[in-house]
């Protein structure tokens, strides 16, 4: 596998290539290249961290995989990945890979976009163990922190009661670590006021490639003398910035950028007397290359408890830009800008919809977020600007909001600018590159008319947005990767952009670091003079260049070492399923993932549930995507879909759809892992519990024939045991009992008794019908109040998705064939189909149309086919619903959230006059059957008792627990002993209660 891909048609004179360099999966070797002749002994390497580091060692595909990239347009698998435990095992890492030559890759959450975190070395991933907050002090304004704890994680500790907080925070502030961002030099919206990472650092406790342990920061130059005096290797460290400081001081002043953010470079300006001899803030933004970060100590500054945010709307984003000084002399704490095609983006993608419609009129938007002690005094203090606004240049529209709600939906919008720019239909894929210059804001009209006006003359079209306030502008633009002319093109291209930035004074970064993505151009910015100076840095810090090599110091090619180039050409597997999204492409599918890392997020949400509980990078949506990456690729994973590694990484996939709906760019693992597992399987058996509870729909229908028996054998002592070790399920778990009569033989003695209004047809599940047919029978009472009839069909039909969490999809297309040949009728005549399990709605929406694309009966199924809730809101909404005066918590099922979403469910919560909670529970840790397998058990109580089932258990007594799911019913009785009430059970509640039908 050639770890240096270079295009010899793309390149051509532009850059001078470096020799390939090849490792495969178990090599026990590898050469270093340019950086020296030595040849690394991987599995001498591998044995000797594996007996010296407590943390995790893996050199195995399955990580090799998963951290092969970052979210940049860079792939480099690295030798092996460490997730050490503390800073011994950071020291002990150091060590071995310094005894075995082997270069060392610090990371934080993986989402540099700039190539800086991914290469081939051994990676230090600091974010799974070492996330504690070591101390804070509030008299002094510092916090203390390990490298992997999470800015919000700090935030959430000192915020709330003492109103501090580490006020750098980029769109990823909710798993972006402190190592990550210092490495990067972060900043994020509120920079206007706090400035980047480097500026909030006040000391650093660093480990050097060489063993040497320091603790770093401002040094007077009393103190710098005594250092120096002090000797050894810190004196010598000291002795050498400070030679390397007086030598450069006049060439730093002079060609340093004066501008908000400056991130290009290392920053050797905080050596400069004026600014303290500050080594800590030196390091900042240095991307892993010098040093290891293990601890940090951070400046923490006033966070007003109220906000405000002013929207401003202008006839085009140039104008808007234009008008950010006079904002800026307002005083807000954050300023963001955008444009029409951002948000006609969103619109085409269906995303943010509540949010965007919050948008004044105008093509162009600048945000301002302003605060203060109170709402009215954040309020004041946007009015002022408003006021100051409206003269002779005012915006078309302004608005103004002070609801926190409805400043998160807007903070959505701009967070996910990224994501929402990637994949636009009908248009190429948008990558980064050229994502994140910065200019005076003073002159950020200007330079983005001119920047607009280059990518027209190269044909790119791009989306910009960003920190308009601190004259950042982000963007991804539609290069051609793929082909020798595109690369050229692209290359040509940055020569261009650079040169504009620089032309108004600028940084080629201004947030996202220059990693390889920009290293190459940095003499164009710095001069040949500080371009050595920086290699001195490095020189003194690194001697021999095997921290994080050739990333903003003697750098790779740019266009070297690319995920796509000119010769990327991935096999097309015939599929299972449909992906019209990605052209009908699993290998497109494969590359959707453009490493965001939103799934790292263990906060808030359902993605991803496992790696909220395991914390393994291969365990999140980006590491299973890269994964299926490298399994076409067949370098890295060379087994195809037969690959263990892959299905290691997908086992604990709970095919939840959280990714479907919360990633950015709508990664849907679910189908994924299904589609994978249909070829793994191929002509093997699969493990036990596919055929039974894969196949509950055969298994249930039998049962019910003897439910007494059934439930004898199934909660006997002994025979259950003997039962569920058959059946592949865990010993901790109650088999489900067997409903005494059938949903559908109840319905069968009821006949007639129904009004004869409008018919709908109740689409009876498995688990309804066979096990706990309560709900079902709720919903027909609910549905004849609302005056309809209710049309049960006498077949039994099922949607099968039981059968996509073990990739058995012939089945589920036989079994949806016949359900759509059954209901083709009430399809054609339009009658609304309600399902009250989620699972089988969601199905229906979702896996019918990919399972069977080309059947138009079943698209129509699929947007006739409705929940309750939903049913109840849009075809029963002139029904005067009964009232339940009750307080009640609801729980989403996750594929309810992420196919039709829960908006229905409130509607109908508030007609019926309840008081709830909708609570951010995220995964219930069941998923069908997979909290029911044996090896699946532990890892599904975790998920639960994240959020959910505590949330149960302190409940009071008389509080509703709504949950529509069968088997977040099931999680929460066995777990807590509390019923869960489906929505039909809830509002048929309200029907006894007042007596209304």
């Amino acid at each position: 596998m050639s770890v240096s891909p270079l295009d010899p048609d793309a390149l051509r004179s532009r850059v001078r290539p470096r020799p390939s360099r090849r490792v495969r999966p178990r090599a026990r070797r590898l050469g270093l290249g340019p950086a020296g002749t030595e040849e690394v002994d991987v599995a001498a390497l591998e044995a000797r961290l594996r007996a010296t580091v407590r943390g995790e060692v893996r050199f195995d595909a399955e990580l090799r995989g998963a951290y092969a990239h970052d979210s940049s347009n860079y792939r480099q698998p690295p030798m092996g990945v460490v997730l050490p435990r503390d800073a011994d095992d950071v020291v002990a890492t150091l060590a071995a890979c310094r005894e075995h030559h082997a270069p060392v890759l610090p990371r934080g959450c993986g989402t540099s976009l700039a190539g800086q975190g991914c290469n081939v070395a051994v990676v230090l991933d600091t974010s799974r163990h070492m996330r504690e907050i070591v101390g804070v002090d509030l008299e002094r304004r510092l916090a203390t922190v390990q490298p992997g704890v999470i800015r919000d994680q700090l935030a959430t500790h000192t915020e709330p009661v003492h109103r501090l907080t580490f006020f750098p925070d980029t769109s990823t502030h909710a798993y972006a670590t402190f190592g990550g961002m210092i490495g990067n030099n972060s900043c994020g919206a509120h920079s206007v006021v706090a400035g980047r990472t480097s500026d909030n650092v006040h000391e650093l406790e660093v480990v050097l490639y060489d063993g040497t342990r320091l603790r770093v920061g401002h040094t007077g130059e009393d103190e710098l003398e005594a250092i120096i005096a002090g000797g050894g290797r810190r004196g010598e460290i000291y002795s050498a910035l400070r030679d390397l400081r007086d030598r450069h001081a006049e060439g730093i002043r002079r060609t340093y950028p004066d501008i908000p953010r400056r991130v290009s470079g290392y920053n050797l300006d905080d050596l400069l007397p004026e600014n303290g001899f500050h080594v800590a803030r030196a390091l900042v933004g240095s991307q892993g290359t010098l040093v290891t970060v293990v601890e940090a100590t951070v400046e923490l500054v006033h966070s007003p408890p109220a906000r405000s945010m002013l929207v401003c709307g202008y006839p085009d984003v140039f104008i808007a830009a234009d008008h950010v000084p006079e904002i800026l002399e307002c005083g807000p704490l954050a300023l963001e800008g955008l444009d029409e095609i951002l948000v006609d983006d969103m619109r085409r993608l269906h995303m943010h919809a509540p949010a965007l419609s919050l948008l004044p009129q105008g093509e162009g938007w600048l945000m301002a977020e302003f605060g203060g002690r109170t709402v009215e005094e954040s309020d004041a203090r946007a009015r002022d600007c408003m006021a100051r606004l409206a003269g002779g240049h005012a915006p078309v529209a302004m608005r103004l909001f002070n609801r926190p709600g409805e400043m998160i939906q807007l903070w959505g919008v701009r967070e996910s600018g990224g994501g929402a720019t990637t994949f636009v239909p009908g248009e190429r894929e948008h990558w980064e590159g050229w994502d994140d210059a910065a200019v005076s804001p003073a002159h950020l009209g200007s330079y983005l008319r001119r920047f607009r006006a280059l990518m027209d003359r190269y044909g790119y079209r791009a989306a910009v947005y960003g920190h308009f306030g601190d004259g950042c502008v982000h963007c991804r633009i539609d290069f051609d990767l793929l082909s020798a002319g595109g690369l050229d093109r692209y290359r040509a291209f940055l020569e261009e952009a650079s040169d504009l930035v620089l032309e108004y004074g600028g940084s080629l970064s201004g947030e996202h670091g220059d990693g390889q993505a920009r290293a190459e151009l940095l003499p164009k910015m710095f001069g040949d003079e500080l371009v050595g100076a920086f290699g001195e840095f490095k020189a003194i810090w690194d001697p021999e260049s095997r921290m994080n090599p050739h990333k903003v110091v003697d750098p790779y090619p740019i266009v070297s070492n690319l995920r796509l180039g000119a010769s990327y050409n991935p096999p097309e597997p015939r599929t299972q399923l449909a992906y019209p999204e990605d052209g009908g492409s699993f290998a497109h599918a494969t590359l959707r993932c453009v490493g965001a890392g939103n799934c790292r997020d263990t906060s808030s949400g359902t993605m991803c549930p496992s790696y909220m509980v395991t914390l393994e990078e291969h365990h999140t949506t980006r590491g299973r995507a890269r994964l299926l990456y490298e399994m076409l690729e067949g370098e890295v994973i060379t087994d195809g879909f037969r690959s263990a590694a892959v299905h290691d990484a997908l086992d604990l996939c709970l095919g939840c759809k959280g990714c479907k709906s919360e990633c950015p760019v709508s990664v849907d693992m679910a189908a994924y892992k299904a589609e994978f597992l249909a070829r793994h399987f191929r002509g093997r058996l699969r493990p036990r519990a596919a055929y039974t509870m894969g196949l509950i729909m055969l298994h249930a229908r039998i049962a019910s024939r003897a439910p007494r028996l059934t439930n004898l054998v199934a909660h006997a002592p002994g025979l259950a045991g003997l039962v569920k070790r058959a059946a592949g399920i865990s010993p901790q778990r109650r088999l489900p009992s067997v409903a005494e009569e059938p949903f559908q033989a109840w319905f069968a003695r009821r006949r007639g008794v129904g009004p004869s209004g409008e018919p709908v047809v109740l689409f009876v599940d498995t688990f309804g019908n066979f096990l706990a047919p309560a709900a079902l029978r709720a919903a027909v009472e609910v549905l004849e109040a609302a005056g309809r009839r209710v049309v049960v069909p006498s077949a039994g039909l099922c949607c099968g998705r039981p059968l996509y969490d073990y990739g058995m999809l012939p089945t589920a297309r036989r079994l949806l064939r016949r359900l759509v040949d059954v209901l083709r009728p009430h399809i054609r005549d339009g009658t609304p189909v309600v399902g009250v399990e989620p699972s089988c709605v969601a199905a229906l929406r979702d896996e019918l149309v990919r399972t069977l694309p080309r059947d138009r009966d079943a698209r129509r199924l699929s947007m006739q086919t409705l929940t309750l809730a939903e049913f109840l809101d849009r075809d029963a909404a002139e029904w005067e619903m009964p009232q339940l005066r009750r307080r009640a918590i609801v729980h989403g099922h996750c594929h309810h959230e992420a196919v039709m979403g829960m908006e229905a469910e409130r509607r109908v919560y508030q007609r019926l006059g309840l008081d709830f909670d909708l609570l951010d529970s995220g995964c219930c840790g069941m998923a069908g059957a997979f909290g029911f397998e044996r090896e699946h058990y532990d890892v599904s109580v975790r998920i639960g008792e994240r959020r959910l089932l505590p949330a149960v258990r302190d409940a009071a007594p008389d509080t509703l627990v709504v949950a529509d799911g069968y088997s977040c019913q099931t999680q929460i009785a066995q777990l807590t002993g509390r019923s869960g009430l489906h929505t039909a059970q809830v509002v048929k509640m309200a029907l006894d209660e007042t007596g209304i039908r």
